[in-house]
C-alpha cells in the first residue's frame, strides 16, 4: 500500500522539533502487514465507499495502531522491532513517549479531514476513541497477568479481544460506517474483526513455538524465553497432569542462561499434551466464527471476496 506510506510522510515529514517527529516517522515508514488499513479498506469498498476518502481512516488507525507499538516496546523492555531497533532505543524513553503521545492525537486529528456528513464522522470518532481506551485496557490486563500465577483462559481471551481484537474491529466498523453501511452489518463487520483477532493472535501464540525460523523471519520461543502466559502455555497447563504442572510452572519461574534447554524442555510438554492441535483446533474455531459473521453482511457476494481472502489468509499464515 505505497499510498499510505506517502501519505504518512506528508503527515509527519519535515515538522519541528524533529525529535518528536522523526521518530513518528521512524516507525510510520516501516514495513509492517499493513493489516489495519487493509481492513478498513476492505470495509468500505464493500458499501462503495470513496477510497480516496477512507484512506484518512485507514491512516488514523494504522497511527493508532503503531503509537500503541511505540509504547508496548518500552513497558516489554523490546529492543528490536521489525528488524530495526525500537522508538526508545534509538532515541529514548523519554522521547518515545512523547511521540507516541502526540502521534495518537495526530491520529484522531486524520479523521477531521473527512468530507461526509458530521454525523458520520462522530460516529467514526466515537468507534476510533472506543477502540483506543480499550486497546490500553487490554494492555494493563496483560501487565497484570505478568504477576499472577494462575491466569483463567477465559480472562486471557478477553485480554487478547481488548488487545488485538478490537482494533481489527473498530478497523472494519469504522470503514463500513463510513460507507454508510446498514447497522447489522456493522455488527457483523464488528464481530468479525472480534473473531479474526482472536485468532490471529491465538496463531500468533502458536507460530512463537512451532513456527519454521527461516519462514517466520525471527527466532522462535521468545514467548518461553520471557515467561508470557500465552494461550499455548495456558492451555498445556490445562490439559497436563500434575507432574507436567508442576515442571511447566517452575520453568516459568526463571531465566535460565540456557535458553535453547529451557526452550526444548518446555516444548517437550507441550508436544506431550497435543497443545498445538488444540490450539489449531481453537484457531479452526473462530475461524468458522469468521465466516459465519461473514455470511450476516448485508452486501453482494462478490463484494466479500476480499475479505474472505484475508481471512484464509491469516489462517494459514506462517509468520
Amino acid at each position: 500500500m505505497s499510498t499510505i506510506e506517502q501519505q504518512f510522510q506528508e503527515i509527519l515529514q519535515n515538522r519541528e522539533p524533529k525529535n518528536l517527529y522523526d521518530p513518528m516517522l521512524y516507525i510510520m515508514m516501516q514495513p509492517g502487514k499493513r493489516l489495519r488499513p487493509q481492513l478498513v479498506h476492505i470495509a468500505s469498498e464493500m458499501f462503495d465507499g470513496d477510497p480516496d476518502q477512507t484512506r484518512h481512516v485507514a491512516a488514523a488507525f494504522e497511527m493508532l495502531h503503531n503509537f500503541t507499538l511505540i509504547h508496548d516496546d518500552i513497558m516489554d523492555k523490546a529492543e528490536v522491532r521489525r528488524g530495526k531497533p525500537t522508538v526508545y532505543k534509538k532515541w529514548d524513553s523519554n522521547i518515545a513517549i512523547l511521540s507516541g503521545d502526540a502521534l495518537a492525537v495526530i491520529a484522531m486529528r486524520q479523521l477531521l479531514n473527512l468530507k461526509c456528513d458530521p454525523k458520520i464522522t462522530l460516529d467514526i470518532l466515537d468507534i476510533f476513541s472506543q477502540t483506543a481506551v480499550e486497546v490500553c485496557e487490554g494492555q494493563q490486563f496483560d501487565l497484570d497477568f505478568e504477576t499472577l500465577e494462575n491466569v483463567p483462559i477465559d480472562q486471557y481471551l478477553n485480554m487478547i479481544r481488548l488487545k488485538t481484537s478490537v482494533m481489527f474491529a473498530g478497523c472494519l466498523k469504522a470503514g463500513a460506517r463510513f460507507a454508510e453501511a446498514d447497522e447489522e452489518s456493522l455488527q457483523a463487520l464488528y464481530d468479525l474483526g472480534i473473531h479474526l483477532g482472536i485468532a490471529f493472535q491465538l496463531a500468533d501464540d502458536l507460530l512463537d513455538v512451532y513456527a519454521d525460523e527461516e519462514v517466520f523471519g525471527k527466532a522462535v520461543g521468545g514467548d518461553i524465553k520471557d515467561n508470557k502466559k500465552t494461550y499455548v502455555y495456558l492451555k498445556a497447563l490445562e490439559m497436563a497432569d500434575e507432574s507436567q504442572k508442576k515442571q511447566l510452572r517452575a520453568l516459568f519461574s526463571i531465566t535460565p542462561e540456557d535458553e535453547k534447554a529451557k526452550f526444548e524442555q518446555v516444548k517437550a510438554i507441550f508436544d506431550a499434551v497435543n497443545v498445538k492441535e488444540a490450539t489449531e483446533k481453537a484457531i479452526a474455531q473462530y475461524t468458522d466464527m469468521c465466516v459465519a459473521d461473514i455470511n450476516r453482511i448485508h452486501t453482494e457476494e462478490s463484494k466479500k471476496a476480499s475479505v474472505i481472502a484475508l481471512v484464509q489468509k491469516l489462517q494459514n499464515r506462517s509468520k
